[in-house]
């Protein structure tokens, strides 16, 4: 783990602490930091899988109900064809981006930038590499995954 990274997957307070409220997101005014623990704490809940936590915790920055966003995104956990692809938790950051510009060009312009930086920073952009299936040395947890995602994703928002 690098020095200055906040470990996900470290004991928090509550990790279902947003669900447990019963308040939607999207009636909260949050800010992005806020959103990417959202997203961390869905995944780690394990009521989401890491594309349903990412795309979930921005839903209603594209106007979409969380449910259906959850839904659009089930089939993406463990990554884009069961860990044979990219990461969900990336996907997730793509769909978002995808229907925020509603540019292809835009969109495709900053899921290259996500791709690239995800990559640099965690070494594999595939599921299966980050979670070393081949060579039994994990690279990332899903939950810091999730998180780094996400926050990559604000700062393409922002």
């Amino acid at each position: 783990m690098r020095n200055n990274e906040q470990n996900y997957n470290s004991n928090q307070e509550s990790p279902c602490k947003y669900q447990e409220k019963g308040v939607p997101l999207q009636s909260k005014r949050i800010n992005m930091e806020t959103r990417k623990h959202i997203a961390v704490e869905k995944k780690r809940c394990g009521t989401h899988n890491c594309a349903q936590a990412v795309a979930c915790a921005y839903a209603d920055l594209v106007n979409i109900p969380e449910q259906t966003m959850q839904e659009m995104t089930s089939a993406f956990g463990t990554g884009m064809g069961n860990m044979e692809g990219t990461c969900g938790a990336v996907v997730g950051a793509g769909i978002i981006l995808g229907l925020k510009h509603k540019d292809r060009i835009v969109a495709r312009r900053q899921m290259k930038q996500l791709m690239e930086r995800f990559q640099a920073q965690n070494g594999a952009t595939q599921c299966r590499k980050l979670k070393g299936v081949d060579t039994g040395i994990v690279l990332r947890q899903c939950n810091d995954c999730v998180g780094d995602a996400a926050e990559m994703l604000e700062s393409l928002l922002d």
